[in-house]
């Protein structure tokens, strides 16, 4: 059952010394926030994290949906204890809403990441850019997927704009009302490999999925009226096999992607920034004042979008500062552990003295 989840010869081996400890090798399908459900070859078992691995998740982070994780199961209650997490091929990640800190792990051992976002007006180039970022640093393949076609007066153009902006990914115009696009989106679902759906609520992901299962497995809302954004429906991530043979992750929506360690998505998205700087006269050119400047006389001449130009700074700058709290907070870090051996090293001194 699991070699159609995607276990392959490599996991085997990863997972030879859990397999002598007794333990069953399985894939979380459905994200939830208690118990994940996990496919095994012994059926699909609702399975929870040991104390241990609880324990562990509060800094490592938890488990994720398509994770690879030993466990021990209970088959004939449908139960089961996740005791590990093997190594993660890929992973698409954003940092935490209320945390600088914080990692939250939105899909795992992934091969695609379609940026999903609709033809109408909540479609935000500078969204779409934070989301190619983070779709470039997780390892996987991204494709931007722009839906609800038949909502666009003038699609393809639309297309041709954001494809410039794409990073040479490729970008796709779907309209599941008009049937539009679907085979090229089947085209970057292989047997075997696994994609994600990344994009805002009400932009078409779980529609998207319905239509490729060719039933109604998913929720679904239409958009509202007044302001074009969609309503929350998927409310946990879930892994889907399809008819073809690929799986398919279906995520909530999201409104923002904070970046995380994504220095070199960054660079990916916006290679047509880091090509121009190449040019500059010094090579550590800060694009203000400086003569020579390559960047700055393509913004003087219309080459370069002053928009694009601008958030590529906002985002450079964000990860900069997610930078600087990191070394400060391992400062801090330090400080605490140098301080704690002190304070062992005069106790005992004191203890010494005392004998």
């Amino acid at each position: 059952m699991i070699e159609q989840y995607g276990w392959s010869d490599a996991l085997r081996l990863t997972f030879e010394a859990h397999a002598s400890a007794g333990h069953i090798p399985g894939r979380i399908i459905v994200q939830q926030r208690e118990a994940n459900l996990v496919a095994t070859d012994v059926g699909t078992l609702s399975a929870r994290l040991s104390g241990r691995l609880r324990h562990e998740a509060r800094q490592a982070g938890h488990p994720a949906a398509g994770d690879w994780v030993a466990l021990s199961a209970n088959a004939a209650e449908g139960t089961a204890t996740i005791h590990a997490v093997l190594p993660r091929r890929t992973a698409f990640v954003r940092r935490a809403a209320d945390s600088a800190q914080t990692v939250q792990v939105i899909a795992a051992n992934i091969d695609v990441v379609f940026v999903v976002t609709s033809m109408n007006a909540d479609l935000n180039p500078r969204r779409l850019e934070r989301f190619l970022a983070a779709a470039w640093q997780s390892g996987a393949k991204p494709v931007v997927v722009l839906t609800k076609a038949d909502l666009c007066e003038q699609p393809a153009a639309q297309a041709a704009e954001i494809a410039t902006q794409a990073a040479g990914c490729p970008v796709l115009i779907v309209s599941v009302r008009q049937g539009q696009g679907l085979g090229s989106l089947m085209e970057h679902i292989l047997p075997g490999e696994t994609c994600v759906l990344i994009g805002s609520s009400g932009v078409g992901k779980s529609t998207l999925v319905n239509t490729l299962l060719g039933e109604e497995r998913m929720a679904t809302q239409d958009i509202r009226a007044g302001d074009a954004r969609g309503r929350h429906t998927t409310s946990y991530r879930q892994l889907v096999l399809l008819p073809g043979g690929g799986l398919i992750l279906d995520t909530p929506g999201i409104r923002e992607v904070g970046l995380v360690d994504a220095d070199a998505g960054l660079s990916t998205a916006f290679d047509d920034i880091e090509r121009l700087a190449l040019n500059c006269r010094f090579s550590d050119c800060g694009h203000s004042n400086e003569p020579g400047c390559a960047v700055r006389g393509a913004l003087a001449e219309g080459l370069l979008d002053a928009d694009r130009w601008a958030h590529f700074q906002k985002l450079s700058q964000e990860l900069a500062a997610l930078g600087l709290t990191k070394d400060r907070m391992a400062q801090e870090v330090e400080r605490r552990r140098l301080a704690a051996l002190q304070r062992a090293y005069r106790s005992a001194k004191k203890d010494l003295r005392e004998l």
